[in-house]
């Protein structure tokens, strides 16, 4: 059975009560969960570990929390550091099988979007693959001393040194309930094994660490490629496209700049095509990095994208790296 994106998000965010399939499936897929995380501890399910301290960034719930720009803002944290950090990833939405490299012209197509944005913001390598452990091996070879899972919490099959858990601060855990009937991945009381708790945006609880995505600008996704001031569009109409797993966060963001948004939210990991740009005007077409990198090849002059980055306390960068000395 599967429901309609609205139908779920009523469900799992609006208080709408769950239906008697979603229940049942919840508890069969909560069993499956508790069944492989018992076979992981009696060790008839094997983790592998790397000969380098292994990062998970991750989150308990399906859909975009801000993993990815948390897992750049680390690559960079390190490197100022001196560590030679790689990044592995599933690649989803790409056609890649067999772990692989990625190179300055891998294609989201079949890497992935958000790897292929990893590269290009970074530089750094970064392998992807359904075998995540086969994936990571290969940034050994291109001698990184730290890997960073960029969506891994629950891959247990790679060994891990660090876990941080990526918590929407506006959305949190919804009803709190397991897939389908919930947002879950895992339930609720993981949290209590995993040491770093970020929450982007909205009010972080506890001993959970405050993180803000931050952009300021468009950068034109033709020609020169230059940059203008999100400012510089206050009161100006905008076509905003997401395809993440929470569009209406980018398009608050922009409307909160100031900014009068045409909404275009499409699925997370949308493939994109000329056509979805079909507005029947040139007003500026603003889109997140993660979309931007499957533009290329029809990116009008209209186009642009908005980088961000995440700020987080310098007391959470120096956590992860006195872990990591010890590993």
């Amino acid at each position: 059975m599967i429901w309609r994106e609205d139908q779920l998000h009523a469900v799992w965010y609006a208080g709408a009560p769950p239906s008697l399939a979603q229940r049942a499936l919840a508890c069969l897929y909560g069993g499956i969960v508790r069944l492989r995380g018992a076979l992981y501890r009696a060790g008839i399910l094997r983790t592998q570990r790397l000969p380098v301290p292994v990062i998970v960034v991750g989150n308990l719930t399906v859909g975009g929390t801000g993993k990815t720009p948390l897992t750049i803002a680390l690559v960079e944290a390190l490197r100022a550091r001196g560590r030679k950090p790689g990044v592995v990833s599933r690649g989803y939405g790409g056609s890649v099988a067999h772990a692989r490299l990625l190179v300055a012209e891998s294609k989201p197509g079949e890497s992935g979007d958000e790897p292929v944005l990893v590269r290009r913001a970074t530089g750094v390598p970064v392998a992807v693959g359904r075998q995540r452990v086969a994936a990571a091996r290969l940034l050994l070879t291109e001698g990184c001393d730290t890997v960073i899972a960029d969506d891994g919490l629950q891959h247990y099959a790679l060994g891990r040194d660090i876990e941080i858990c990526v918590i929407d601060g506006a959305r949190r855990f919804g009803n709190g309930s397991l897939l389908p009937a919930g947002p879950l991945r895992e339930p609720l009381s993981r949290l209590r094994s995993i040491a770093l708790r970020v929450c982007n945006g909205g009010v972080a609880l506890g001993d959970e660490i405050p993180m803000s995505l931050v952009g300021d600008e468009a950068v034109a996704m033709t020609g020169s490629r230059e940059s203008i001031a999100l400012t510089s569009l206050v009161g100006t109409r905008v076509h905003a496209v997401a395809g993440i797993g929470n569009p209406a966060r980018f398009f608050t963001t922009l409307r909160t700049l100031g900014l009068v948004v045409d909404e275009h939210p499409f699925p997370d990991h949308h493939v994109f095509v000329a056509s979805d740009f079909a507005f029947g005007d040139d007003a500026p077409v603003l889109m997140t990095q993660k979309d931007a990198v499957k533009c290329d090849g029809f990116a009008r002059g209209n186009f642009f994208e908005v980088p961000v980055r995440a700020q987080l306390p310098s007391s959470f960068f120096e956590s992860v790296f006195a872990q990591l000395i010890r590993h």
